[in-house]
């Protein structure tokens, strides 16, 4: 599946006056992550701006629980529902259950596989591994032993990001993957695990980690501080997300490399195309059709952005993702 970076043309959804208030179904895999604490904010901020209220609800990333949320949405008569979906292949079935009662669905950062989507919403997330992968490169001279710590098997962001990644390692035959391997629930324990018998295996010997996200970075970075505190900055370390661990590693020098997603306009982008299905407005943007199965579905894809230690304050603090005083404790 191809993901495409689309830069938007034009986007204007104002404020309206409507018969009746939009309700907006809001169904996030989890809020166990940092970053997800930032997606249902300003989500909630745009919605409410627009006029229309959301009804939201966290899966804990269990699929029986996100059908049970589902059931629940669809009984307090919704107009549209933006889902990101635990297990993108296994969702048809929430968009089966919307389509019964003729409620859109969007789906949100992850696609849903085979499913008549409204839209998909998403960030470039092939983009993630590529920018991750061409750092490592850098930083190791093409050469030696890469770690791939991917996300939830089954997750179209996790599988787009080791794409992404692999793509461009593949260029380089000194680079050598001795690991790749898929967590789940993008655990940062289950990382640091799989990257502690790795060390262990490879006595050290390993040039690069690159983690599907920071929560993983993180426990990559912790596996290799138990290992041997020498190897902290020897081994190229990257994550996605910006989640202020992350930001304190690069500080630190434990880590080196992080992808900003800028959720905020993910979010408020998702909020403002909810509204406008459930309002029947027209949306103009620059997008990209996908085929999901035997369906097309429109593709929003929202930018990303490289982090290191030296541009922490101009792409991190100046987009008001984290604050200074958060991340330098000042």
């Amino acid at each position: 599946m191809k993901y495409f970076l689309a830069f938007f043309l034009f986007l204007t959804i104002l404020p309206t006056s409507y018969s009746k208030t939009i309700k907006i179904g809001f169904l996030l895999s989890t809020l166990q992550e940092e970053r997800y604490q930032k997606d249902k904010k300003y989500f909630e901020e745009e919605a409410k701006a627009m006029g229309a209220e959301v009804l939201f609800y966290a899966a804990n990333n269990n699929e029986q629980e996100q059908v049970k949320k589902m059931e629940n949405l669809l009984t307090k008569k919704v107009d549209v529902i933006v889902v990101q979906p635990v297990n993108s292949d296994a969702a048809a079935t929430l968009v089966d259950l919307a389509k019964e009662q003729k409620i859109p669905v969007i789906a949100y950062d992850r696609i849903i596989n085979n499913a008549p989507l409204a839209y998909y919403i998403t960030q470039n997330s092939k983009e993630v591994g590529r920018l991750q992968a061409e750092a490592a490169v850098k930083a190791t001279g093409g050469k030696g032993n890469y770690i791939i710590i991917s996300g939830q098997a089954g997750h179209s962001v996790a599988n787009a990001i080791t794409e992404g990644v692999m793509e461009v390692l593949k260029k380089y035959p000194e680079v050598k993957i001795v690991l790749q391997k898929n967590h789940d629930g993008w655990k940062g324990q289950l990382a640091m695990n799989t990257v502690e018998n790795a060390l262990t295996k490879y006595k050290g010997q390993i040039a690069a980690i690159l983690a599907n996200n920071s929560g993983m970075a993180n426990g990559a970075v912790q596996a290799v501080s138990d290992f041997d505190k020498k190897l902290l900055g020897k081994i190229f370390i990257a994550g996605a997300d910006a989640d202020l661990s992350s930001m304190k590693n690069l500080i630190s020098g434990g880590q080196q490399f992080e992808v900003l997603k800028d959720i905020k306009e993910l979010a408020s982008t998702s909020a403002r195309v909810a509204v406008a299905v459930a309002s029947g407005q027209k949306i103009m943007f620059d997008t990209e059709d996908i085929k999901s199965g035997k369906f097309i579905v429109p593709v929003i894809n929202t930018p990303v952005f490289p982090v290191t230690k030296e541009t922490i304050d101009s792409v991190v603090i100046k987009r008001g993702f984290h604050s200074k005083k958060d991340i330098y404790g000042k």
